[in-house]
C-alpha cells in the first residue's frame, strides 16, 4: 500500500540493470508529478554518461505500465512518475479495509527501553521536563503500536547528597507536617526551605551529612524517611502525567537508587576488563574518541576520589541491566542536547565493556530548548523556571475559553473536555511539530490557532468529518471501493496512501515533525476536497466513495494524533 515503496521496488531492478550494481532510486513526492526520482543524476556522474540518457534507459527497463499513467524524463535527468487513477483507487480501497491503515507490525519486534521525563524527587516539574516527557511518550506509543515490546523507564533523581538536607528538613518539620506540605504538591517550597537552612546553619549542615551516611549505609529509620519523600513526590508526578495525558505509570519509576547494588559490580567488571585508570584519585574510563579542546583524552569518572559514584556509573549500570537482564536491543535516551557528549562517552564505554554489543544499540534522542517570545529561555515573571502544571493549566484555560466562544451550545462538562483535549493537544503538538534538534518559541496564539500546522486545526478537521456521519446517520462501507474522478479526490488519495511510509521513517529517526507535517498536509488536502467535492449531496456511487474517503481520512488523522498522544474530540 506504500506508493513510495511500490515505485522503489519497480525502479530498483531497472537502475541495477543500467548500473550493474544495486542503486537506491530515491523516490520522493514531487510538485511536478506524484513522485520523482533523481537517482539518475548521481548514477550518471558515477558511470560517466549523460543523466538524461541514463534516466531514459532506466525507464525502458522499468515495469510501470500497470502502476503509472505517465513516466517521463524531465529537466537534467529527473524521472517524473504519475500514478494511474485505477491503481491509486485500488490502493486506497485496500487501505480503507485495513485496520492498521497500511502500517504493518514490525517484522522483527524488539525490546525497546525508552528513558524519558526523569524529574527529581522533592522538586516540582518545570517546563524543562516537557520536551523529554512529550517526545519520549510519543516514541513509546509509536513503537508499541508497531509491535515492539516497549519498557518505559522514568529515571528519577532520588539519591545522593541533597537527600541528607531534605531528610533533616523533614525531621525538623515532623513527619505529619512534612507529609501534608508535600501532599499539596508544593515541592519547590519544601526544597527551597531545606536549602535555606542548609546554607545558613552549620549544625543543620552537619546533621544533613550524618543523614547521608545513614542513608547510604541502609539505616532502616533513615530509609523510611527517604521513602516518604519519594512516595509523596511520585504522587505529584503522576498528577502531572495525568494532566499531560501521557502513558507513564507508577510501575515505570526507576530511581537512581534502584541501581545502587549494581554500581560496585560495574566498577569491578570494568577493572577486570582493564578499562579503569586512576586520574586524580578517581577511577575512570577513557572511551575512544573522547577528546577535550586541549586534545587530551576525556575521562568518564565512574568512582570519585571520595569513593562515591557519579552519573556515569549509574548510566553504565542501567545499560548493563537493560541489555543483559531485560534483553533490550534498542535503548532510547530522551534527554536534552547539552548532554550529548556525556551519552556519547557512556555508550562508548559500555561498548568497550561488551554491554552494548550488536544488535543492541543506544540512541540519544536529543532536543533543544523552549524559548519565550523574547527568544530567550522561557522563564516565569519572577525570573525562575516555569512550573509545568501552571503551563498546562493555562493551556487548558485558554482552550476552554475558545471552545465556549466558538460553540456556546457546549455545556460545562463538554467545554471542559474539549478545553483539555485542545489545550494539552496544542502544547504537545507545538513541541512535536518542531524539529526536536532546534529550539522553538512558545507562542499561545499560534499554538491555539484553527489555521495552519497546529493541533486545533487537525482536531477540527477530525471533528468536521465525524459531523458528516452524524448528519448522514450512516457509516462508511470500505468494501464499496473508491472512485477518483475529481483532482481534489485524487490529491487526498495520494496523501492517504503515504501514511505507512511516514510512520516507518519516524519509527527509525524519531523526528516527529515529519509525522505532524504529514497530518497537516492530509488535513489541508481534505479541506480542499470537502470544499470542491460534495459528499452527502452527491449521487451514488460517488456519494458512497466519498464517504469512504472521509472515514479513512478521519481514521488516519485519529491514529496519527493518537501516536502523538493527542486526543480527538468528536465535537469541537
Amino acid at each position: 500500500m506504500d506508493l513510495e515503496k511500490l515505485l522503489t521496488d519497480r525502479l530498483a531492478p531497472a537502475f541495477a540493470t543500467v548500473a550493474g550494481e544495486p542503486v537506491d532510486p530515491v523516490v520522493r513526492r514531487s510538485q511536478r508529478a506524484d513522485f520523482q526520482s533523481d537517482a539518475a543524476l548521481a548514477l550518471a556522474r558515477r558511470i560517466g554518461r549523460p543523466p538524461r540518457a541514463v534516466a531514459t534507459e532506466v525507464l525502458e527497463h522499468a515495469e510501470l505500465a500497470d502502476l503509472c499513467s505517465a513516466a517521463e524524463v524531465s529537466g537534467p535527468g529527473f524521472l517524473n512518475l504519475t500514478v494511474a487513477d485505477e491503481a491509486l483507487a485500488g490502493l486506497v480501497s485496500a487501505l480503507a479495509a485495513d485496520p492498521r491503515l497500511g502500517v504493518p507490525e514490525a517484522a522483527a519486534p524488539e525490546t525497546v527501553v525508552v528513558d524519558y521525563s526523569a524529574p527529581n524527587v522533592a522538586k516540582e516539574m518545570h517546563v524543562g521536563h516537557l520536551r523529554s516527557t512529550v517526545i519520549g511518550d510519543a516514541a513509546a506509543r509509536l513503537l508499541e503500536w508497531l509491535g515492539h515490546r516497549v519498557l518505559r523507564a522514568n529515571h528519577l533523581g532520588d539519591w545522593g547528597t541533597p537527600f541528607g538536607m531534605l531528610i533533616e528538613h523533614l525531621a525538623d518539620l515532623g513527619e505529619a507536617e512534612a507529609a501534608q506540605e508535600l501532599s499539596m504538591g508544593d515541592l519547590d517550597s519544601f526544597y527551597k526551605a531545606a536549602r535555606a537552612k542548609f546554607d545558613a546553619d552549620e549544625a543543620f549542615r552537619e546533621r544533613s551529612r550524618l543523614w547521608v551516611v545513614a542513608l547510604q549505609g541502609g539505616d532502616p529509620a533513615t530509609l523510611r524517611l527517604w521513602r516518604l519523600l519519594v512516595e509523596q513526590s511520585e504522587r505529584y508526578f503522576l498528577t502531572v502525567y495525568d494532566l499531560l495525558d501521557v502513558t507513564l505509570t507508577q510501575q515505570d519509576f526507576q530511581g537512581e537508587s534502584s541501581y545502587n547494588d549494581l554500581l560496585g559490580p560495574v566498577v569491578e567488571e570494568l577493572d577486570r576488563l582493564g578499562l579503569l585508570r586512576e586520574s586524580d584519585g578517581a577511577a575512570c574510563v577513557f572511551p575512544p574518541g573522547s577528546m577535550g579542546r586541549d586534545g587530551e583524552p576525556l575521562p568518564l569518572i565512574v568512582r570519585k576520589s571520595d569513593g562515591g559514584y557519579g552519573y556515569p556509573a549509574t548510566d553504565l549500570a542501567a545499560i548493563r541491566h537493560r541489555t543483559g537482564t531485560l534483553g533490550a536491543t534498542r535503548l532510547l535516551y530522551v534527554v536534552g542536547l547539552p548532554q550529548r557528549r556525556h551519552f556519547e562517552m557512556v555508550y562508548a564505554a559500555a561498548a568497550q565493556a561488551g554491554w552494548l554489543a550488536p544488535p543492541a544499540r543506544a540512541e540519544h534522542v536529543g532536543f533543544g530548548s523552549i524559548l519565550g517570545p523574547d527568544g530567550r529561555m522561557l522563564r516565569s515573571r519572577a525570573g525562575g523556571s516555569v512550573k509545568l502544571v501552571g503551563l498546562l493549566e493555562e493551556a487548558v484555560a485558554r482552550a476552554t475559553a475558545l471552545a465556549r466562544e466558538r460553540n456556546p451550545e457546549l455545556d460545562e462538562a463538554e467545554a471542559a473536555e474539549v478545553g483539555r483535549a485542545v489545550g494539552i493537544g496544542a502544547i504537545k503538538y507545538a513541541d512535536l511539530s518542531s524539529d526536536r534538534h532546534k529550539d522553538y518559541v512558545l507562542d499561545w496564539e499560534r499554538m491555539l490557532s484553527l489555521d495552519g500546522n497546529t493541533a486545533p486545526y487537525l482536531q477540527y478537521a477530525y471533528s468536521r468529518i465525524r459531523s458528516i456521519f452524524r448528519r448522514a446517520g450512516v457509516a462508511a462501507r470500505p468494501e464499496a471501493g473508491v472512485l477518483l474522478a475529481e483532482p481534489a479526490e485524487r490529491a487526498l488519495a495520494v496523501e492517504l496512501v503515504g501514511f505507512g511510509a511516514v510512520v516507518g521513517a519516524v519509527a527509525e529517526n524519531l523526528e516527529f515533525h515529519h509525522l505532524t507535517g504529514y497530518l497537516s498536509r492530509l488535513a489541508a488536502a481534505f479541506s480542499a476536497f470537502y470544499e470542491r467535492c460534495p459528499v452527502l449531496r452527491a449521487d451514488e456511487p460517488v456519494r458512497e466513495s466519498r464517504l469512504v474517503l472521509c472515514d479513512l481520512t478521519a481514521r488516519v488523522l485519529g491514529q496519527g494524533l493518537h501516536l502523538l498522544g493527542i486526543r480527538t474530540p468528536e465535537r469541537l
